[in-house]
């Protein structure tokens, strides 16, 4: 920190010619000087330095911007007395600069300087000492910036290091390859891996189902900026305790280097929050809110049917939507010992529920059929196909072949059992869940009240 841009001293050592002597030019630039002064001028923070009586014999153009000072006018001024600082504030502030040289590192400070036009800033310094070639302090060079800037970069980093330790949000780096370079906590729980393991792998190995969702979207961001809204995605995850299902609100930034001329993209920053629980609260209050309308519904169209059978078959027609594919209905014979179909819905296509021609002849259910599990227990059996035999199953059951699924619930009323209703889904369906049973019990007690109805009609 010997050279200026605008001033430059080189001594001669004992072993280098005269200058004049040995014909060289005084006025030819020095290589080393012209390099210090150009990377003086290229740093981004403000600089100058003092000898060791306080003349200022550096000044670069960061520092001219912010004071407005040119080099010029700066470089061997004595200290800041009456331009660049306030007369009464010069003592001070040229005191705790210079004390820097009788005390080893850094030392920060900030101040109020003045700008060339009058008006001040408030800068944060930090000064040390230089030291000669003989060891002994030469002087001080000093760095500073405006602090208001200084605040805002040391609140991006603090939010960069809040955001990559523990945030409440999963925050992961992909980059232009769309491999994670960066995980914080949140999405390493989310992901079932580790802050580290996540790093450099295809999406594709923690991700079992959704990966082209996801991928899609950060291939988007990349070549059209981040989209306005948040996205909510269904993925599905491998864990050492099997697949999980989640549903991750996310946010998408495109991420440009900041030190390019022009923007270069450097990845996306994916930022997520796990919505799972909320989402399927939601699922279930709407699945409710409709089968609560279906039931009223049905309720009213079987108040219009004069045949109790026709208003029987009106709560299955009603509870079929959005719920299953196909609906059997089996009514126990008068000895109790076997069931005899009474109504079904079209095996090959949708259809309503409808009396079957010709019934009156027992369906052959094997022991152990899920249907005459029903009867026993009074109460649902719930049963599913294996993947590898889905349709030898449902044949074996006296089911559409298309069935996967299905859920048997007891037909009960005034302490009797009148039949079993069989509700069967395809392949496109999950499996029957608990909340379904009880919809089905809920739709068996009103069909069951209006069989019995007909029956004692027929009595």
């Amino acid at each position: 920190m010997s050279a200026s841009r605008s001033e430059t001293t080189s001594a001669l050592g004992p072993d280098e010619p005269d200058r004049e002597g040995a014909g060289l030019d005084d006025s030819a630039p020095v290589p080393g000087s012209e390099l210090l002064a150009a990377l003086l001028d290229g740093m981004d923070a403000a600089l100058c330095a003092f000898d060791a009586g306080g003349t200022i014999t550096h000044w670069n153009r960061e520092a001219e911007r912010i004071l407005g000072w040119s080099s010029e006018e700066a470089v061997g001024r004595r200290g800041f007395a009456g331009w660049a600082v306030r007369t009464a504030d010069a003592g001070e502030v040229q005191g705790r600069l210079m004390a820097a040289m009788d005390a080893p590192g850094r030392q920060v400070h900030e101040f109020a300087l003045l700008r060339k036009d009058g008006g001040r800033v408030l800068v944060r310094t930090q000064s040390a000492r230089v030291l000669g070639a003989d060891g002994k302090p030469a002087g001080v060079y000093c760095a500073f910036s405006e602090v208001h800037a200084q605040i805002d970069l040391e609140r991006s980093i603090a939010l960069s290091e809040a955001l990559f330790d523990d945030a409440s949000w999963g925050v992961v780096l992909v980059d232009v390859d769309l491999r994670p370079t960066v995980v914080n906590s949140y999405a390493a729980r989310a992901l079932g891996a580790g802050r580290t393991s996540p790093l450099g792998r295809p999406l594709g190995e923690l991700v079992v189902q959704g990966v082209e969702e996801l991928e899609g979207a950060l291939h988007h961001v990349l070549a059209e900026g981040a989209p306005r809204g948040l996205a909510e995605l269904w993925v599905t995850l491998s864990t050492t305790q099997g697949e999980r299902r989640r549903c991750w609100r996310s946010g998408f930034l495109r991420l440009a280097s900041p030190l390019a001329e022009e923007p270069v993209p450097l990845g996306v920053g994916w930022l997520f929050h796990d919505v799972t629980e909320s989402k399927l609260a939601e699922q279930e209050a709407d699945r409710l809110r409709f089968r609560s309308s279906q039931l009223h519904r049905a309720g009213r169209a079987a108040a219009e049917c004069e045949d109790p059978m026709e208003a029987a078959t009106a709560y299955l027609d009603f509870a079929l939507a959005g719920f299953a594919d196909h609906a059997l209905l089996d009514l126990m014979e008068p000895d109790g010992e076997r069931l005899v179909r009474a109504a079904a819905t079209p095996s090959g296509a949708p259809g309503p529920c409808v009396p079957v021609a010709g019934g009156g002849f027992p369906v052959r259910y094997s022991p152990g059929h899920p249907a005459l599990q029903a009867a026993d227990r009074n109460g649902s059996v719930r049963a599913s196909a294996p993947a590898s035999a889905a349709g030898d199953w449902a044949a074996d059951r006296q089911w559409p072949r298309d069935a996967v699924h299905a859920l048997c619930t007891v037909l009960r009323s005034r302490g009797r059992t009148l039949g079993v209703v069989t509700f069967l889904r395809g392949a496109s369906r999950p499996a029957f869940e608990r909340a379904d049973a009880m919809y089905a019990e809920s739709v068996a007690v009103l069909a069951a009240a209006s069989l019995d109805l007909a029956g004692r009609a027929e009595e």
